[in-house]
């Protein structure tokens, strides 16, 4: 299919818009865990469902599309897409990584890289003088992630890419919050962009699953030598939900993105709230540079109360979003980052990144704006009363 079409018509005019042997309009689920060889000296294009299975290809192929490279991967769940990617550092290389980044991701580069002897230096990547400070010799990667979780810093990824480039370097990006629905990366320059398909990709909170798209043929080999030696591939039933998501995609953002900013702008008047985080407020530091780079500002945003105590009674009186892990799903959800998202990482490190005990992260879903805004108005009306 041509790239000449919007994004919006990719995601249901592709490659796979229909299956090639019957005309199908849904991508066929081929449970096959091994596939027979009809010639003795010459295997066919599947062998073993671990090493390839047709209904996981129809993804990665479809993801690889949509973000503008050369290969995808699907894997278990967006930690098994990252941590495989990982893997193709060596003992004795060192990463540069974002400070302010996923708390499942800073569980492992902190505590599961350094016994296999790679060494990890967190900087502020908004920063692009600290970043270069901070390389030494032996640092092989640079981690991005923009806007970061959970509090929505922009970073200048085609900067970043050109500082890779002169230090030799590789760039990985998680992709989560925007998708390649808002951001692409590689069209950057960046070489492998991540992605917890669990969250927007997936979009309906029934599926854990990760991706992976690399810039060029060199790493997808590398890649695909990982993940069939890891194993941790998606299960192809859950591979056929990621496809059927990744058909509303571009709507579903749309329609969360503007959400997002109308609540976050309304959240900036409540008395109640010290900071909001979003990068789609002109006050935001990034919001410029989020513009150049990015076709929107996402459906996430962060907003500080005063204390825990006041994030207890706030969770307590509303009413519609779910409380909960995760994020990128039909319904709102809000989490609360320093006992979900992000602990895994200790208190001082948190607060060190403006992870406050009074943080709350919500991700707008589908519902009718007004809606959310009066549920929220509610809760507060309410805990002021009770002060």
């Amino acid at each position: 299919m041509s790239n000449e079409y919007s994004f919006q018509t990719q995601l249901l005019h592709n490659n796979h818009k229909v299956d090639k042997h019957n005309g199908a309009v849904s991508v066929p689920i081929q449970h096959a865990s091994t596939f027979h060889q009809f010639d003795f000296d010459t295997f066919g294009q599947y062998d073993y469902g671990r090493s390839g299975n047709p209904t996981r290809e129809v993804l990665e192929e479809t993801i690889a599309q949509l973000e503008g490279g050369t290969r995808g991967f699907a894997f278990a769940s967006g930690m098994a897409a990252i941590s495989t990617a990982f893997m193709l550092l060596s003992k004795g290389d060192h990463v540069v990584i974002t400070s302010d980044v996923y708390g499942g991701t800073f569980r492992f580069v902190t505590e599961v890289l350094p016994r296999l002897g790679i060494e990890v230096t967190f900087v502020d990547m908004t920063n692009l003088d600290e970043v270069r400070t901070n390389i030494q010799e032996n640092t092989k990667l640079l981690y991005i992630e923009t806007p970061s979780n959970p509090t929505l810093k922009v970073t200048d990824i085609k900067g970043l890419v050109q500082i890779a480039k002169e230090y030799n370097c590789l760039t990985f990006l998680d992709n989560t919050f925007l998708t390649p629905a808002l951001q692409r990366p590689i069209e950057f320059g960046v070489d492998v962009v991540l992605h917890s398909a669990t969250k927007f990709i997936g979009g309906h909170s029934d599926v854990i699953a990760g991706l992976a798209v690399v810039k060029d043929e060199e790493l997808g080999k590398q890649i695909a030598f990982l993940q069939n030696s890891f194993g941790c591939v998606l299960g192809v039933q859950d591979c056929w939900l990621v496809l059927r998501g990744l058909k509303t995609l571009h709507v579903r953002m749309e329609h969360s993105s503007k959400a997002a900013l109308e609540i976050a702008e309304w959240l900036e008047t409540v008395p109640e709230v010290e900071t909001v985080y979003y990068p789609g407020l002109q006050k935001h530091a990034g919001h410029q540079l989020q513009k150049e780079q990015a076709d929107g500002f996402g459906a996430v945003l962060s907003f500080a109360l005063r204390d825990r105590d006041a994030v207890k009674r706030f969770v307590e009186q509303v009413e519609l979003p779910v409380f909960a892990v995760s994020l990128g799903a039909v319904e709102s959800i809000l989490s609360y980052p320093p006992t979900m998202s992000h602990a895994a990482m200790p208190k001082e490190e948190r607060e060190k990144r403006g992870i406050s005990e009074g943080l709350l992260r919500l991700s707008v879903g589908l519902e009718k704006t007004e809606d959310i805004i009066k549920d929220f108005k509610q809760a507060f009306e309410k805990i002021s009363q009770k002060v």
